[in-house]
């Protein structure tokens, strides 16, 4: 409070009675897969798909570009651009030993051998770039070494600059193995890099280098691999520390089911709906194994992956795109091109609507067309297909989760209420360790009213009038003595999401014309 001594005039700030509640982001989601080059276990936010070439195409093969064969990461984050997306996060994966350590292989001048290979510590991260120069040319035949202490045929000295965001550090030395050599040097101080270097190394070709984990192969993939380490912010722990997540998505995962593996691939998107569930802010996007007809992908759904979780969807068949490295047609999982419509659909219509009869751009066609008896079937099983209309493109024709619970039947009402739920929660941080009393009450009260308010008119909840729509409650009877005593304030919020209209009846009968006029 402030003290007032002199005579004059002063001006005070107030803080506003009113804390409004903004709603988060719906649409950002995360990818979890292989890609030929970039930064290992660590997430990279990107935002258009110019950005993703960048960072995770090879640089020793520049025409393939992102795209890796066996591989669909590349793919699905397309498909997810094409369709609406607008951000993402990208967890390139790797193997969990010290295979998996950033490096650079610098190969030999006038030869296909490497002169040695620069491999990043774990301290340094994985966004390393070392810039070799050569300094000073070999001393001239009958010269004094003083590196060397003899004379004639020194090798040349070397510059190295190895940089990373925050760090710079700089070497410089002959080549080989001595006390003064390049090596030495940075092996012995270099707190981002260490070189390996055989006896009788040839000499470099200068040039700037990135240092890059090696490439799983498909084939080679394994579920550690994908699911990685929380504590070691690896595979899809790497997410758990990123808040602004809806969705995520594993297309590379299939490959597991594709070796044969089903037992595993079956434990991998366990995993991932878990992941979804222990947050409460996301949706896990699974695909079916591939190349199994209807009755299958029904039989899997019902025997072997028995998923009820309100926090998973799952989308059949597969798209047909055009494969960039062999210039013919290729199947891929739908969860990216499905994550894209979700995102196009927030934007332009609101989280209340439901993603489906929306078409999907970037595809050539199906890995299989079904019957509307097909898609009963599958439909019930909480399988959302995918379907091509003459004259209407393909489209999704399903908006359910994985959940038996009728309460949760329908996408778009989970992810209403994670929106609700998670723009409330960010909304009214101020509010801790405010001193619990009945103003308190009445300003969260008034802030989640009018953000209701907002939300129903933008028509996300069921009613002519707010009342209709929800209610909020916060006073004596959701706050007795002994909450208040245990430090808690009590909320309680009920809300009357919209459903998707699924089935369209129309009620049709004869009807004989002017008999209401004939009389007997």
């Amino acid at each position: 409070m402030s003290t007032y001594l002199t005579p004059g005039v002063y001006v005070e700030e107030v803080p506003s009675a009113s804390k409004p509640i903004g709603g988060v982001g719906t649409s950002i989601a995360a990818f979890v897969g292989l890609t030929p080059h970039g930064p290992i276990h660590t997430p990279v936010r990107i935002s258009n798909w110019g950005q993703f070439v960048t960072i995770f195409s090879a640089p020793d093969n520049p025409k393939n570009g992102p795209f890796m064969p066996g591989a669909y990461l590349a793919h699905s984050v397309y498909g997810f651009f094409a369709n609406g997306g607008g951000v993402c996060w990208i967890v390139r994966v790797g193997a969990t030993d010290g295979a998996s350590e950033p490096r650079a292989a610098l190969p030999a001048a006038g030869s296909s051998e490497t002169s040695f290979t620069a491999v990043a510590r774990e301290e340094a991260g994985s966004d390393v770039t070392i810039e070799l120069t050569e300094s000073k040319p070999a001393t001239p035949e009958g010269a004094k070494d003083d590196d060397r202490g003899k004379a004639g045929g020194a090798e040349p000295t070397y510059r190295l600059v190895v940089e990373t965001k925050q760090d710079h550090e700089e070497f410089e030395g002959p080549l080989g193995k001595g006390r003064t050599s390049l090596a030495t040097k940075v092996n012995a101080s270099s707190k981002l890099i260490r070189l390996d270097l055989a006896d009788g190394a040839p000499a470099p070709i200068p040039g700037t280098y990135t240092l890059s984990a090696p490439t799983i192969e498909p084939d080679k993939l394994d579920a550690p691999h994908l699911v990685g380490d929380v504590a070691r912010r690896q595979g899809m722990g790497a997410l758990a520390a990123i808040d602004e997540i809806t969705m995520v998505c594993m297309p590379d995962l299939v490959s597991l089911a594709a070796n044969g593996d089903t037992t595993k691939f079956r434990d991998v998107q366990g995993k991932i709906l878990a992941h979804c569930e222990a947050r409460q802010d996301r949706m896990a996007i699974l695909d079916p194994p591939p190349n199994r007809s209807p009755q299958e992908i029904f039989e899997w759904r019902q025997n072997e992956a028995g998923y009820d979780s309100k926090f998973g969807t799952e989308y059949w068949p597969y798209l047909e795109v055009m494969d960039p490295l062999t210039g013919r047609p290729l199947m891929i999982p739908p969860s990216g091109h499905v994550a894209g419509v979700w995102a196009r659909t927030d934007r332009t219509r609101g989280v209340h609507k439901a993603p489906a009869n929306e078409v999907v751009m970037a595809t050539n066609g199906l890995a299989f067309h079904i019957t509307q008896e097909e898609q009963g079937e599958l439909n019930k099983a909480g399988i959302n297909c995918i379907r091509a209309f003459p004259g209407r493109g393909i489209r999704i024709w399903g908006a359910r989760t994985l959940s038996s619970d009728p309460e949760w039947r329908y996408l778009n009402v989970r992810r209403l209420f994670n929106y609700i739920a998670e723009s409330i929660n960010e909304g009214t941080q101020w509010s801790v360790f405010e001193p619990n009393d009945r103003k308190l009450w009445l300003q969260l009260r008034i802030a989640a009213e009018n953000f209701l308010t907002r939300t129903w008119r933008d028509g996300a909840l069921f009613g002519l009038t707010p009342a209709e729509a929800f209610y909020v409650k916060c006073d004596e009877e959701t706050n007795p003595p002994d909450e208040i005593e245990a430090g808690k304030v009590i909320v309680e919020i009920g809300i009357a999401p919209v459903k998707p209209a699924e089935f369209i009846v129309f009620r049709i009968s004869q009807y004989a014309a002017g008999a209401a006029e004939i009389s007997v």
